[in-house]
């Protein structure tokens, strides 16, 4: 029988903090389950974290510290945009979820930014020709990309100026109104909603801004240290947002919940989980008692009623919490939002935190560029060489 330990005992063995357990968990290299004396709270199987340990004591060579600054447990970029503290993320130090019960992008673009102004989202700039969406927002964005200027040697102050219109231009092409005023409400007139559904948008906007160094992050920072654009930066970090491991993540949980609304929430999960396939949008590795963005934005509205029930039951057969991507699916069912309403919430959101690590690894004179460690096949010697 596999022998399990808390987080506390986890800790203690391996001499790290939870978010380094999260990330062991995150690249299955733990096994975690729920515990049956509590739910809110996990257990680690024993057998993994020993032999993490003694791996861990194998030494220090230069290819292994290579290769932990991608794939270590612990951050390889200093930066102080945010983080999470007792299991909340953190913008700057703010608690982001309470941030999000009266701030608009725009308050959370100012934190992330360090901006000394206002920030300002107005934008009269057509979507241009194409139908709003994400074919029209990647094509704004490319076109900014290929004429835009290097960050070298311009003030922040005017790179502010630049990253507002930038934001702005990317979500009247999502289909924000053109013109004034704050986004989430731009964003509702554009969708024709009224303003409960605005207040939802501008909550759902300000949970999604940062999410410390994630995959986008990172593309943007690589971007970024080259001195490129600031169109090109967050070019580089919504193509690998769009990913449906990523920012798309919401994109497979509205064709999980198609399929329920379809057979119902009990087929669904019996056919889930009797294959063993994971279902879309429940359990995240940074928040294993729960994500704390989805429980804030789902408190707001109740989703319609077979897919709140898919939502309860889901959680009650595996132990999961439903994520940010289930928050978001369900919010578009409910409110009939256009159908790629997910993504745009989030890669216009998350652009604000993708401007704002480009603004900060700006401040780094270096240029990333990890070494691969080459594990294929060998060339042969000269002839001549053997001689």
């Amino acid at each position: 029988m596999a022998s399990w330990i808390s987080m506390t005992e986890a800790c203690q063995l391996l001499g790290v903090q939870p978010q380094t357990i999260y990330a062991y968990v995150s690249r299955g290299k733990l096994e975690v389950m729920p515990d049956p004396a509590d739910t809110r709270k996990s257990l680690y199987r024993a057998e993994d974290l020993s032999g993490l340990a003694r791996r861990k004591k194998a030494g220090s060579k230069r290819e292994t510290l290579a290769t932990n600054t991608l794939f270590g447990a612990e951050p390889s970029i200093p930066t102080a945009l945010s983080a999470f503290f007792r299991e909340r993320p953190h913008y700057r130090g703010e608690d982001a979820i309470v941030l999000a019960r009266t701030a608009t992008l725009e308050d959370a673009a100012q934190l992330l930014w360090a901006a000394e102004q206002a920030v300002d989202f107005a934008c009269d700039a057509p979507a241009g020709t194409a139908a709003p969406g994400r074919g029209a927002a990647f094509t704004v964005l490319a076109g900014l990309a290929a004429t835009g200027h290097s960050t070298s040697g311009r003030l922040t102050r005017v790179l502010h100026a630049e990253g507002q219109a930038l934001v702005g231009q990317l979500a009247n092409a999502f289909g924000a109104q053109p013109g004034k005023g704050p986004l989430h409400l731009r964003f509702a007139k554009g969708w024709k909603q009224r303003a409960p559904v605005a207040e939802l948008l501008r909550t759902a906007l300000v949970l999604l801004a940062d999410h410390e160094l994630t995959s986008s992050a990172f593309a943007t920072r690589i971007a970024a240290s080259t001195g490129a654009s600031l169109p090109a930066c967050v070019l580089a970090g919504l193509s690998t947002l769009s990913g449906p491991l990523h920012g798309d993540a919401s994109g497979r949980v509205q064709a999980l919940f198609s399929e329920v609304e379809r057979l119902g929430e009990d087929k669904v999960l019996a056919h889930y989980l009797s294959t063993g396939l994971p279902l879309a949008g429940f359990g995240h590795h940074i928040y294993p008692d729960g994500d704390p963005r989805a429980a804030a934005l789902l408190a707001m509205f109740e989703p319609p009623e077979v897919i709140a029930r898919f939502i309860h039951k889901a959680t009650e057969l595996t132990g999961l919490q439903p994520n940010i991507d289930v928050a978001l699916a369900a919010l578009v069912a409910h409110h009939r939002l256009p159908a790629d309403a997910a993504f745009a919430l989030f890669a216009t959101a998350r652009s604000v935190g993708l401007l704002a690590h480009s603004l900060e690894q700006r401040g780094v004179a270096q240029v990333i560029r990890p070494r691969g460690r080459y594990v294929g096949r060998m060339p042969v010697a000269p002839q001549n060489a053997r001689k």
